[in-house]
C-alpha cells in the first residue's frame, strides 16, 4: 500500500513539475533577449538623445518667427570731451560731433542709459515656413534613422544568437561523435584483448576518438565566445542554451515556417529616411530662394537716459547720472534687401537641389534593390526548407545503418575501417543539418531585416 502511495505522489509531483516548466517564460527566446537589449544598450539611448536634439532645433526654428526682443541697461562713468567731425563707429552706423559748449564743473561724470527694441519679420515671402518645414523633415529623417539604427540592432542580436546556438549544436555534434567512436575504442580494445581483432584497430580507433576530442575543444572555444559576445550585447550574463531551445532552434523549421508576406504599405526605415533626406533639402532650397527677396518688419524701440552734465555745470557725484532723465519711443516699418544675395543665394539654392535630387535616386535605387532581395530572400527560404527536410531524413537513415553496421562489426563481418566510413558518414549527414539550420535562420534574419519585421524570429527563436 505504501508502495502504491508513493508511486502515485512521485507521479503527482512530476506532472506538477511539467506543467510548471511549460508555464516558465522562454528566457533565452530572441524576444526577451531584444527586451533587455532595448531597455538598457547605449547605442538606443545614444539615438533618443539625438532625436530630442533634432526635436529641440526644430523648435528653435519655429521660434525665429517671434517678435525678436532686445533690452540692455547702463551705467558709465568718464570723461565727455567732444570734437567737431564725423565717423563710422561700426559698419551701417556712423556719429556726427559739434563743439560743445564750454560747461564748469567736474571734468567727468556718471551716465545712465537704458533702451528696449522689438524686431518682428511681419512678411518674407514664405521663408520661415519653408524652414519650418526643412527643420521638421529633419527631424523626421533623425526619427527615422533611430529606427534604421534599431532594425540594424535588431539584425546583429539575431545574429549573434544564432551564432551562438549554431556553436553550441556543433559542440553536442561533437560530443556525440566523440562518444561514439569512444564506445567504439571499447569494443574494439575487447575484441583485440580477445584475439578477434588486431591491435591495430584499437589504435585506429582510438586516434579517430582523439581527433573528435580535438574538435570538441575547438567547438568547446566557439561556444563560450559566442555566449560572451551575446552577453555583451544583452548587456547582463546569460544562462547557457538548454537542450530545449537547442532542439527547437534545429528542429522548428521542420513543422513551421514564416508565411508572412510584406505589405504594398511597407516603408523600410531607411527608405523613410532618404524620403525626408530629400524633403529637407527640398525645402531649404525653397527657404534659400526666398531669403534672397527682400523683408518686411515692424520695428519699436523705447529709449531713456540720464547724465550728471547740467545746463552750465558738470557733477561726478553717482546720483546726479540718473538726473536730467530724458526717454524717447520709435516705431516704424522698414524693409531689408540684400541685393548680392540675388546671386550668391541661387548657387546656395542649385547646390541644395542636387542634394534634394541625389537622396531622391538613392530612395529609388535602394527601393528597387529591396523589392529584388526580398523576393530572391523568400526563394532561398523556401528551397532551404525542403533542404532541411531531406538532411533530417538523412540524419535517420544515417544512425539506422550505423546501428545495423555496428552489430555487423560486432560479429566480425566487417572490418573496422567499414564501419569508421560508416560513422563519418553519419557524423557528416548530421553536420550538414546543422550547417543547413544555420544558412536557414540567417536567411530568415536577412529577410526581417529587409521587411523590417522581426516578430516571426522574436516569437520562435
Amino acid at each position: 500500500m505504501k508502495t502504491i502511495f508513493r508511486s502515485a505522489t512521485c507521479l503527482w509531483l512530476t506532472c506538477l513539475s511539467v506543467t510548471l516548466y511549460a508555464q516558465e517564460p522562454r528566457q533565452h527566446t530572441l524576444g526577451n533577449l531584444w527586451e533587455q537589449v532595448e531597455r538598457q544598450y547605449p547605442g538606443i539611448q545614444a539615438q533618443t538623445a539625438l532625436v530630442a536634439s533634432s526635436a529641440s532645433k526644430q523648435q528653435a526654428v519655429k521660434s525665429q518667427a517671434l517678435p525678436q526682443f532686445k533690452i540692455q541697461a547702463q551705467n558709465s562713468y568718464g570723461t565727455f570731451e567732444g570734437s567737431n567731425g564725423a565717423f563710422f563707429p561700426q559698419s551701417g552706423f556712423f556719429n556726427v560731433s559739434g563743439n560743445p559748449n564750454l560747461l564748469d564743473g567736474s571734468d567727468q561724470t556718471f551716465n545712465t542709459f537704458g533702451s528696449a527694441t522689438v524686431e518682428w519679420e511681419v512678411f518674407a515671402f514664405g521663408k520661415q515656413n519653408q524652414e519650418n518645414k526643412a527643420a521638421s523633415a529633419q527631424y523626421e529623417q533623425q526619427l527615422a534613422q533611430k529606427e534604421a539604427y534599431i532594425l540594424q540592432l535588431k539584425k546583429e542580436l539575431a545574429v549573434r544568437h544564432i551564432q551562438n546556438l549554431y556553436a553550441t549544436a556543433n559542440y553536442d555534434w561533437m560530443s556525440k561523435n566523440a562518444d561514439r567512436l569512444k564506445n567504439i575504442e571499447l569494443i574494439t580494445n575487447g575484441l583485440a584483448v580477445s584475439g578477434l581483432k588486431p591491435a591495430a584497430d584499437n589504435l585506429l580507433a582510438h586516434s579517430s576518438y582523439l581527433q573528435a576530442a580535438g574538435q570538441q575543444r575547438y567547438w568547446t572555444g566557439n561556444k563560450q565566445a559566442t555566449h560572451i559576445a551575446l552577453a555583451e550585447l544583452v548587456g547582463e550574463p546569460l544562462d547557457t542554451i538548454d537542450a530545449i531551445h537547442l532542439h527547437n532552434f534545429l528542429t522548428f523549421p521542420l513543422h513551421k515556417t514564416n508565411d508572412a508576406t510584406a505589405t504594398e504599405t511597407f516603408e523600410h526605415p531607411v527608405l523613410t529616411q532618404y524620403k525626408q533626406e530629400a524633403s529637407y533639402f527640398e525645402h531649404s532650397s525653397k527657404s534659400m530662394s526666398r531669403a534672397a527677396l527682400p523683408s518686411i518688419k515692424v520695428l519699436g524701440g523705447y529709449a531713456i537716459r540720464g547724465t550728471g552734465i547740467q545746463s552750465h555745470t558738470v557733477t561726478d557725484k553717482w546720483k546726479d547720472g540718473f538726473s536730467n532723465a530724458i526717454d524717447n519711443y520709435l516705431v516704424g516699418v522698414g524693409i531689408t534687401w540684400n541685393f548680392s544675395s540675388l546671386f550668391t543665394n541661387q548657387y546656395k539654392k542649385q547646390a541644395l537641389t542636387k542634394q534634394a535630387e541625389s537622396a531622391e535616386k538613392k530612395y529609388s535605387a535602394y527601393e528597387q534593390a529591396l523589392q529584388a532581395n526580398i523576393a530572391a530572400s523568400q526563394v532561398q527560404i523556401k528551397e532551404q526548407t525542403q533542404q532541411l527536410q531531406q538532411t533530417h531524413q538523412a540524419i535517420i537513415h544515417a544512425t539506422q545503418a550505423y546501428g545495423m553496421y555496428m552489430a555487423r562489426y560486432k560479429s566480425g563481418l566487417i572490418t573496422l575501417s567499414e564501419l569508421l566510413q560508416i560513422q563519418q558518414l553519419l557524423e557528416q549527414a548530421e553536420k550538414t543539418h546543422i550547417d543547413a539550420t544555420q544558412h536557414y535562420w540567417m536567411q530568415v534574419v536577412s529577410e526581417a531585416a529587409l521587411t523590417a519585421n522581426f516578430d516571426f524570429l522574436f516569437t520562435n527563436l
